[in-house]
């Protein structure tokens, strides 16, 4: 039942997790800590040591650094950080590089004097940076989520310590499918439409600038050329675009979900064009967006920020879900829609940040769909049958228990595979 305390926890909870970043948030992540350690130590360093948790350094070394004229990987996300971030700008302190800048940021990647280590104790999401001048260190670590400092220190002497975010943030224990749906119907729309539209605003944005121009693999044009692009392909186009010009290199912002911004695109993109080409109204698609959203986060919730378990089969079975609302569905069609998105393909490895991220959220709303279309034509998977229990909230449960726990040893045996020589 939706009590106000629920209600308000929801709405807390979408203006939290839908913020604004640039690029893959892992190497914004590290430059946000860079420019972190550069205010604290206070003057100009001349080396550093970056430690780095495996699953960053998957999520780091393919992707392109936005603002920095095509370059890639954890030490070009530390230098941007370094020579232009902004240090109060979280997620977004990379948004303003000049072209000076971007051949500041190109000499320290070349020339400076930088380590790189992978500790074995680090937390699945773990970066700490250490600055050295001639006479003084700073330290600053960030841990299991994208912005949230845990320790800063200068000198050795601690300046800040054991603060973590997660005290102020909404309780996400109460998110349940059914609480959702019941918020989507009654949310005043006034409390979420200015954190919704920006979503759209941004995350479209960028799924139109990555149809016209060419990034990473261009899947969101092959698939517009491969097939008659129908709504159901042009919502996968659409997404898979925004992520490609995401991964590589285009310096439009997009919202994230979940910490993830190829969640983000793929939680709300496909949701938007289904509403736009059926001409479905404004606050409806709202509605819909709140489903989408929050069962993604949902989802993500019992996952984790970073797993062997891609994220964006929770953010395509999420924006299936907003789509079915969109189209009427309440509890049973979305429930339905649900369970079977997460049938056909929970278990999609996470390899990293890089440019076949859209060919996988192409496949992941594909999936949504079909699990839609299954419902809606009679057909469905039923608990017994694999990780399928009885109950929507206990399927969830079996796919975080999969992707948590069963799946630990995969995401170890993927970074080592990473970390070989090509």
């Amino acid at each position: 039942m939706l009590t106000q305390e629920i209600y308000s926890q929801y709405v807390k909870i979408l203006k939290e997790e839908l913020v604004p970043a640039m690029g893959c948030t892992e190497p914004i992540s590290i430059a946000y800590a860079a420019a972190k350690a550069r205010a604290v130590l206070g003057e100009t360093p001349v080396s550093a040591k970056v430690a780095v948790s495996g699953n960053i350094v998957k999520n780091a070394k393919s992707v392109t650094v936005p603002h920095t004229g095509g370059m890639r990987g954890i030490i070009s996300a530390f230098a941007a950080g370094l020579v232009a971030g902004d240090a109060d700008a979280e997620l977004e302190v990379i948004a303003h590089v000049t072209d000076e800048q971007i051949k500041e940021i190109r000499k320290v990647k070349e020339s400076f004097d930088v380590e790189v280590v992978t500790p074995e104790d680090a937390r699945v999401f773990d970066i700490g940076i250490t600055l050295y001048s001639q006479s003084h260190e700073s330290y600053v670590r960030i841990v299991d989520t994208h912005t949230n400092i845990v320790s800063v220190k200068l000198d050795g002497k601690t300046l800040y310590e054991n603060m973590p975010q997660e005290e102020d943030r909404a309780d996400r224990s109460g998110l349940s499918v059914e609480n959702i749906i019941e918020f989507a119907d009654k949310v005043d729309v006034a409390d979420v439409e200015e954190v919704l539209q920006r979503q759209i605003d941004y995350n479209m944005a960028i799924a139109e600038k990555g149809l016209k121009e060419n990034y990473g693999a261009n899947i969101g044009k092959v698939l517009l050329r491969a097939y008659q692009p129908d709504i159901k392909i042009t919502a996968k186009a659409y997404a898979a675009a925004a992520s490609d010009a995401r991964m590589n290199g285009c310096e439009l912002p997009v919202i994230i979900n979940s910490g993830s911004g190829n969640q983000g695109i793929t939680a709300s993109v496909p949701v938007v064009v289904y509403a736009r080409g059926l001409h479905i109204s404004r606050e409806k698609l709202y509605r819909a967006l709140c489903v989408s959203n929050l069962i993604t986060i949902h989802l993500k919730a019992g996952i984790g920020a970073l797993s062997a378990y891609c994220g964006v089969v929770s953010a395509g079975a999420g924006a299936a879900c907003g789509v079915a609302y969109l189209l009427g569905g309440r509890m049973e069609e979305i429930s339905h829609t649900l369970v079977n998105a997460l049938a056909i393909d929970s278990g999609i490895i996470c390899d990293g940040a890089k440019a076949s991220c859209a060919a996988k959220i192409a496949t992941a709303v594909e999936s949504g769909l079909l699990g839609l279309n299954m419902f809606y034509n009679g057909n469905e998977f039923f608990a017994g049958e694999g990780i399928v229990k009885s109950g929507v909230e206990n399927t969830i449960k079996s796919v975080s228990q999969l992707a948590q726990r069963g799946m630990r040893e995969t995401d170890k045996e993927i970074i080592r595979i990473m970390l070989e020589e090509s």
